[in-house]
Formats: C-alpha cells, structure tokens, sequence
C-alpha cells in the first residue's frame, strides 16, 4: 500500500515539473513549441494588438480559448483610444514624469499575464511598439522630450517632431544603445521600462519575446535588447525566447538574415511579412525559409504574429485570402499563425473563430507533428491555388482544398477519406480504393475543405 502511495506521489510529482515547464523549443520536433510537455501548435486572432488594453478582455480570451485558440500578440502600445500610457501624468502639468508609473497601465498588463496563463493561452509581446514613435504618435509619447519632465531634448538628443514614416528611421530613439550614440540618459529609462515589463513576465512561463514591430533600426539595437533580456532572466535561471520583426516583406532581404543567421539572439524566426504574398507565392515563400534554417542547421520555430487580409482591409486581400494564408502557413510548417486585428485582418470574427477550430480539430485527429510539407506537383491535375498537401509519406496526409475542387494523387490500395467542411457543417467519411495507382480526391462541394487521408 505504502509502495502504491508512493508511487502516486512521485507520478504527481513529476507531472508537476513537466507542467512547470511551460513553453519550450520542442526536443522531438525542433520547428516547434512544446507546452507543459506536449508539441502545440500557436492557433490565434484577436481584435486588438494592445491587447492588455482592450476593455472585457476576460471575455475575448475566452472566445478564442473555446474554439481551440491558444495564441496571442500583446505590444506594449498606447496608441489608441482610450488606452493610458506606462508612465504618471501630473493632472496639472500635463507632463509624464518618467520615474513614477501609471498604476492602471501595469494592473492591465499583469491580469492579462495572468488571465492568458489560466487559459493556457500564449503570449507574444513586442516590446517596442514602433508606430507609437512616429508622427502623431510620437507627439502624445511620454518619452518625447516636450510631454515629460525627467529629461530634456539636449540631453537625449531627441526631436520634439518625427514627421516620417518607420521605415526611414529617423527618430534617435533607436541609436541610445552603448554601439550608437550611447545615451546614458535615455538608455536610463529605457532600461526602466523594459526591466518593468520583465518584473511582470518573467514571472510567467507562457510568454514569447519579440523586440520591435516591423523595424527598419539597425541590427545592433535588437541585438542589444535581445542580450539584455537573457541577462536578465539568467539572473533568475529562465530560458527566455525572443525574435525580431523587420520590415521588409521580402524574407530574402539582407535584414531578415540577422534572424536567420544569429540562433544565439533569436530562438525563433518571425516571418510576418511574408503574408503581404498571395497564393502559391506565400506558400513557396514561407516554405523556403523553414528549408533555408535547416540548410543553416539550426532548425528552429518560424511564427506568424499577423496573418493579414480582409474584405475592406487596410493591407489588401479578403475574408478568402486571410483564410488561406492561415491555413498554408500551418501547412507549410509555421509553428504559429494568428489573424491580425480587423483594420487588416480578421481579428477574432467568427470567420476565424471557424478556421481556428477547423484546424485545431484536424491537428488533434491526425499525427500533425510527424508530417511534412510535401510537394506541390504530387497533386496531380491540381490548378494554381487549388490544393496543399502535407503529410507522412504512405500513411496519412492532409489536404487543404481553397474552393472545393478535385486532384488526384499517386497512391495505391484502400483509403479513409475525412471530409471537412472550414466554414460550414459538412462532414463525411468514406473509404476508397485507389485505381490503377491514382486515388481520386474529389471536393464534396464548393466552398474550403481539410481532406484528412488515412490508409485504411
């Protein structure tokens, strides 16, 4: 009796570290997360990138928990209305002052960190919200000289006005760093608020790193905060993990290598930018950089923080293009993807509430983690953009039809065929023999369809 107690204690024990661990790069399968002992696929859209500052978020989370979502992007923005700002604005003065802090800014922030850790939910957070230091942005920033009163624009070397655009990167901002100009001063606060940021997380073990969004700042800076981060959770002995959004939505632009080739800075690869492309661009596009880390031999997790496309959205494409890109970036190898907010994405709609559960539902039915992105030409009479495939070779396969169809593939004996419907109730399973080596995969009707193929 004592034996069986015993025993029992010690399996619970050992759950518990296994639990404890939180998220990880998977041992088994490198190109992906492991959370609390199992590989996870990020599945994920939201209404607001700020997420923390976005009224009943309680209730956002738990939509995107009930249809299979775990997957969340949280910059540290304060750009939008009725959002406050990280730092204490004097009522009479109207100046932030950069040594005290805005009380609701952090109480958003930690019972977000918490409120996603019950729902095992996954955070990314970007620590430098990059928008909010240009233009009108930068005019209401706490950080630009004329809105605090801790520093001067002497001192910091900082412009009252940033009229362009990011991607010129006009604001000194980004050149404090000890390689640039070495601004004690600014790189002061700086410090601040990043050590802020980590006296919340780093007492979580569901969070990502990203350091900026969509940069066009010099590598150095990234490496700077990216080496500071692992400093910092060192101290404490965590293992962090952190990437770098640049620009450029080409993936074969030199900035994008300083991701690529520095696995010492960056743990995973964040490739956004790659769902400016359409069709079968983006799948050979993402595809190829997954393929590219394993030329370099270090395979490693890529995400997907924003896959764009809406009707009427900002950075073009549609409901149908959205839905696409979310589906071929998990296809093709993608350890995240997740809708952008709705001004250029899907959000959390119900469109994506469908493709997140749709996606969800074939992963757990099928030996996901064990497939591979196969060639297109294996699907054979297939037109552009009709189908994808991914699978292990002679077992089982998932196919992904864009607007129903049909394609036939080289295979040979008896087969178990799991239609389903992305969008709609259709749902059928049949069992087929294959023909003179081809087996046929006709589309039970129009509309995107997740074929799971199994030898019978």
């Amino acid at each position: 009796m004592k034996s069986a107690i015993l025993t029992l204690s010690l399996i619970s024990f050992l759950w518990q570290i296994v639990l404890a661990q939180g998220l990880k790069i998977s041992t088994e399968f490198p190109q992906y997360w492991e959370y609390k002992g199992n590989p996870t696929l990020l599945l994920g859209g939201s209404d607001e990138d700020n997420l923390f500052q976005m009224p009943n978020v309680e209730t956002h989370l738990d939509t995107l928990a009930a249809v299979g979502g775990n997957y969340v992007r949280c910059t540290m923005s304060s750009r939008d209305e009725g959002n406050v700002w990280a730092f204490y604005r004097d009522p009479v003065t109207g100046l932030y002052d950069l040594d005290r802090w805005d009380e609701t800014y952090w109480q958003r922030f930690s019972d977000f960190l918490r409120w996603t850790a019950e729902r095992d939910i996954i955070v990314q957070i970007e620590l430098w919200a990059t928008f909010d230091f240009y233009r009108n942005f930068w005019d209401l920033n706490p950080f630009n000289p004329k809105n605090n009163s801790s520093y001067d624009g002497q001192r910091t070397e900082l412009p009252d006005t940033v009229a362009t655009h990011p991607v010129y990167a006009d604001n000194s901002f980004f050149t404090s760093i000890p390689s640039h100009r070495n601004n004690m001063k600014l790189l002061e606060y700086q410090q601040k608020f990043i050590d802020k940021i980590l006296s919340y997380s780093l007492t979580h073990s569901h969070i990502l790193y990203c350091i900026d969004n969509e940069t066009s700042v010099t590598a150095a800076w990234g490496a700077f905060w990216s080496t500071y981060l692992k400093k910092k959770a060192a101290e404490i002995n965590k293992t962090i993990y952190c990437t770098e959004m640049w620009d450029p939505w080409d993936l074969n632009h030199i900035s994008h290598r300083e991701s690529f080739d520095h696995p010492e800075l960056y743990e995973f690869v964040e490739i956004s930018q790659n769902n400016h492309h359409t069709g079968e661009k983006h799948w050979r596009n993402g595809l190829q950089q997954i393929e590219r880390l394993k030329l370099l031999d270090n395979l490693r997790p890529v995400t997907n923080i924003k896959i764009y496309g809406a009707d009427k959205g900002r950075h073009g494409g549609d409901n149908q293009d959205a839905m696409e890109k979310f589906i071929r970036a998990v296809l093709f190898g993608s350890s995240s993807a997740r809708f952008h907010r709705p001004t250029s994405g899907l959000g959390l709609h119900p469109i994506a509430q469908r493709v997140i559960s749709a996606v969800d539902a074939a992963i757990q039915k099928s030996s996901f983690f064990e497939m591979e992105p196969l060639p297109l030409d294996l699907l054979l009479d297939k037109s552009e953009n009709e189908a994808y495939i991914r699978g292990k070779n002679g077992r089982e396969y998932l196919v992904y039809f864009t607007d129903g169809g049909e394609v036939r593939v080289a295979l040979e004996g008896s087969w178990e065929l799991e239609w389903n419907e992305v969008l709609g109730d259709g749902h059928s399973i049949e069992t087929m023999g294959a023909k003179e080596g081809l087996l046929t995969l006709d589309c039970p009707g129009a509309g995107q369809w997740l074929l799971l193929l199994r030898k019978a």
